[in-house]
């Protein structure tokens, strides 16, 4: 594997325990903090923000997954992505019933479905061709 290709896969890594840290920090301050974390969190779809949450920890351990280079964590990569894009569409389901929403949940779920994307190939790239040899 080149240093290119090693330091992609470590950049995702990274990010992927990043983003996964902060989804449980700022999860499990909405769904368990006090009375003023809930209000800030203003119209949250539950779903969703229960899904985000626990999810976190999931990210957590495909980074840590992809930093020791196992194969698994390529798989909980796609299992990632595959699940908030179908959280993203039952969301999308949600508003279009007239399902009340806020605005800053449509595109931290299209942020999550594009860093997920991004991660995935990189894990598939870079350890998934490597176990395929």
């Amino acid at each position: 594997m080149t240093t290119s290709r090693k330091s992609a896969l470590l950049i995702a890594a990274v990010v992927a325990v990043v983003f996964g840290a902060l989804t449980i920090f700022s999860g499990g301050r909405a769904l368990f903090g006090g009375t003023a974390a809930r209000a800030a969190v203003g119209d949250a779809v539950p779903f969703v923000l229960w899904f985000n949450f626990l999810a976190g920890f999931a990210y957590v351990a495909a980074g840590i997954g992809l930093i020791l280079r196992h194969h698994w964590a390529v798989w909980l990569s796609i299992a990632i992505l595959a699940g908030t894009v179908l959280v993203l569409l039952a969301f999308g389901v949600h508003v279009m019933q007239g399902g009340v929403y806020e605005m800053r949940t449509v595109g931290a779920m299209i942020l999550r479905t594009v860093v997920w994307a991004a991660i995935a190939v990189v894990a598939l790239r870079n350890i998934g061709r490597a176990a395929a040899v």
